[in-house]
């Protein structure tokens, strides 16, 4: 593995035709993990929590990807602990899901909880705009034109930089295309399952970024004697390497996010963007769907 991995993985421009380009390195960090269990409160250690921050970018991460549902905040203050102030640095976070729980999500659209989300998150990053923030989920009590309409006028405001969506479909990405630019989508997808697969086709046409959650997908993807893993054996990787190189060739718009709480497994997911998948272990993982 070369001193700064990532490099490997080329590059992506959000809004490549616009008036406000931004460019990223396509293999990211997903600050999900550096939470409590169930992504609820802090961590057990969170100078360790401090350190992975710091090791990923030093692995030449710079597209970060958090939302203040985390922890419920607990991954935006840990962000700026580590990282402040961001010099080459792309910080994505996402806001409209409320904490019950551990592991309790609940959407809420309401244009003033919105504002506020994007308020505190401003506040707890400590920025005076976000480079990319992302409707977590459309709220389906909430007209989505309501929704979007807050959303455009913070990006006339000057809070927002860039505005993507979260587990959308190719219908509802149009809609909101008409009060907003939107220059990326998160949604659930990895080898194993690829549902959002119309989705993502659309977005490698219009050249709009696609992050896939959950990227690693389930431990039964990668388990011994499966195709991920027999691949990887082949080719003398690990099969989380293998699962992240087959996204990054999958697309030129993929911006895979894997996140991780152990500085190891890190070093593992950035080695990645330097597997080069032949077309053998393509075709044995493309037949997985």
């Amino acid at each position: 593995m070369t001193q700064q991995p990532i490099s490997s993985s080329g590059t992506f421009t959000l809004d490549a035709n616009g008036s406000d380009p931004l460019t990223v390195h396509r293999l990211g960090f997903g600050a999900m993990r550096i939470t409590g269990p169930g992504i609820w409160g802090d961590p057990g250690d969170l100078d360790n929590a401090r350190a992975v921050l710091r090791k990923a970018v030093e692995l030449g991460v710079d597209f970060i990807d958090t939302a203040d549902s985390y922890g419920p905040e607990v991954s935006e203050r840990l962000i700026r602990d580590a990282l402040h102030p961001y010099d080459g640095i792309v910080i994505a976070t996402k806001g409209g899901l409320t904490r019950q729980g551990p592991d309790q999500w609940t959407p809420v659209g309401r244009p003033e909880y919105l504002r506020q989300c994007v308020q505190m998150s401003l506040r707890r990053l400590g920025v005076d705009r976000i480079d990319l923030w992302q409707l977590h989920r459309i709220d389906p009590n909430v007209p989505a034109d309501e929704q979007f309409g807050v959303i455009a006028e913070m990006v006339t405001e000057g809070l927002i930089r860039h505005v993507g969506l979260s587990e959308v479909g190719v219908a509802e990405l149009q809609a909101a295309q008409q009060t907003l630019k939107v220059v990326s989508v998160q949604n659930l997808y990895h080898a194993g399952l690829r549902q959002s697969e119309e989705l993502l086709a659309h977005c490698t046409v219009h050249n709009i970024g696609f992050i896939p959650w959950f990227p690693l997908g389930n431990r039964e993807l990668l388990a011994e004697g499966g195709v991920v893993a027999e691949q990887a054996a082949r080719l003398g990787v690990l099969p989380s390497q293998v699962a992240l190189a087959w996204l990054l060739q999958r697309s030129p718009v993929m911006l895979p996010i894997p996140g991780t709480g152990s500085i190891a497994h890190l070093e593992e997911n950035c080695a990645a963007a330097e597997v080069n998948l032949d077309e053998a272990a393509i075709a044995a993982i493309d037949a997985l769907a």
